[in-house]
């Protein structure tokens, strides 16, 4: 992301950030979104999703283990 710091997340705890890129799958280019969440405690969540809904319903399936 190029909100990133030398590879790390800077997302602040209770935040989240993403950002959409385009990839390349043979002839196909899809979108997809990289998204990353700070939990309050420091634990860093981060996925790969097709939309932003999709990102946050992993996240919230995370916060609930």
């Amino acid at each position: 992301m190029k909100t990133d710091v030398q590879g790390c997340s800077t997302c602040k705890a209770g935040g989240e950030q993403y950002e959409w890129f385009r990839l390349r799958l043979g002839r196909k280019t899809v979108k997809r979104l990289q998204y990353d969440y700070r939990h309050t405690d420091g634990e860093l969540f981060t996925c790969v999703a097709g939309s932003l809904e999709e990102a946050r319903a992993k996240r919230d399936a995370w916060l609930n283990r």
